[in-house]
């Protein structure tokens, strides 16, 4: 089961003026489930999207970055799940495209304005027939308030959809944001996630959101890490529809600041959601690493540890083999690294210093931080100024039985 991930309630999940969210059961994998979503965004919304590094990027990943420089705006997203488009090449990026045309017939608008989003195995057909099946039925059921059943509707291996909210003030008006995230396994995010939906009623040039949208991410989806595999999907969209009535936010201001930071919460509480609904994970683990030259070195020496096996299967077994840790440090890519200066606390406990054990390190100290399911710990280099924080999960049996029967 999810790491502590809160079971979602329809009065926690806010509605944004000028977002609609349909779903269908389009059979698309497996029968009687959610599995298609439609999202419907006014009229002169602005639309902002980061999507994965991966070279292998997937047909709907290609088509929507054309579709993104297109004058007219953005006015739907199409998201399906069961099948990624990925790996499909012509045949997928045609299907995706019909995808797109499908949904503009039926909502009146632009292929060009529509984003199609896929998750699901990588190297088949996409199934168009049952998606354009669907699609009427996830016109007939628009409504604001179905994020949670959007949240159900992208979930793939995920146990529990994932959703989040915030409300904040901006000139005196009320402003909303919501989102939702999928993703469990195959979990490496570079510029973003597998998928996430934010949406706010917020006005904000299109330069800002932009920018807005990368400082977001690098604080929140791209500091998660379930298995160190960056998938050929990944894709979060920022949506701000201009509802909520205040005047546009034009330039870097207290304004701006206010409306980063309730997004950068919803991004970081649906990127932990992630973490904590990892495929098998039974601990939510925090690594921060602090005083180091720059961030970049902060983030190397976090992932090194976040990616190994040993180290993941360690934390499951509650087994304080802390060298593992040290090892991983050691291996980073650290220029010069004094490791007399490296300090490694687990939880509050000081484990190792000046190059090797803590004399006050005792090995009851360690299992008693181990057997939670929320583990934290502290890398100090020692070395400057900069920190960051990674969040991942361990390694357990279930890993490995999900990912070998995920085809079947």
């Amino acid at each position: 089961m999810p790491v502590n991930l809160k079971a979602l309630t329809i009065d926690s999940i806010f509605p944004i003026k000028g977002i609609s969210l349909g779903i269908a059961k389009a059979h698309i994998k497996k029968p009687n489930r959610k599995d298609l979503l439609l999202v419907t965004i006014a009229e002169g919304s602005k639309v902002s999207g980061v999507f994965t590094q991966n070279a292998f990027c997937a047909a709907p990943v290609i088509l929507c970055k054309e579709h993104l420089k297109n004058t007219s705006g953005i006015r739907a997203l199409i998201v399906n799940t069961g099948c990624a488009n990925a790996g499909t090449g012509e045949d997928g990026i045609l299907k995706a495209k019909e995808t797109c045309e499908a949904v503009s017939e039926l909502l009146s608008i632009k292929p060009e304005q529509v984003l199609p989003f896929s998750t699901g195995v990588i190297l088949e057909s996409l199934p168009i027939d049952k998606i354009k099946n669907g699609l009427p039925d996830t016109i007939k059921n628009l409504d604001p308030s179905h994020w949670i059943d959007a949240a159900e509707a992208i979930m793939t291996t995920d146990i529990a959809p994932k959703a989040a909210s915030r409300k904040i003030k901006i000139q005196d008006k009320e402003v909303v944001i919501s989102g939702v995230s999928k993703g469990s396994g195959m979990i490496h995010p570079n510029m973003a996630t597998m998928l996430s939906f934010i949406a706010t009623d917020a006005s904000i040039n299109q330069i800002l959101l932009d920018k807005l949208l990368k400082e977001v991410t690098r604080e929140s989806f791209n500091c998660i890490t379930v298995d160190g595999d960056t998938s050929t999907n990944d894709s979060f969209i920022l949506i701000a529809t201009g509802k909520a009535e205040h005047i546009e936010i034009n330039q870097e201001d207290k304004r701006y600041e206010a409306l980063k930071d309730a997004i950068r919460d919803v991004a970081i509480e649906l990127a932990q959601a992630i973490v904590r609904d990892g495929e098998g994970a039974t601990k939510f683990i925090t690594i921060q690493v602090e005083s180091g030259r720059d961030d970049t070195e902060c983030r190397k020496v976090a992932f090194a540890i976040a990616h190994s096996p040993l180290i993941k299967t360690a934390f499951f077994a509650s087994d304080p083999n802390l060298g593992r840790i040290l090892a991983a440090i050691g291996y980073a890519g650290i220029d010069s690294l004094d490791i007399t200066k490296v300090q490694l606390f687990l939880g509050d406990v000081l484990v190792a210093e000046k190059g090797g054990r803590a004399s006050s390190y005792t090995e009851a100290q360690g299992q008693e931080v181990m057997k939670h399911p929320e583990i934290s710990m502290r890398i100090l280099l020692n070395r400057g100024h900069a920190k960051a924080t990674i969040w991942t999960c361990d390694f357990s049996y279930d890993y490995v039985k999900i990912n070998a029967d995920y085809r079947t």
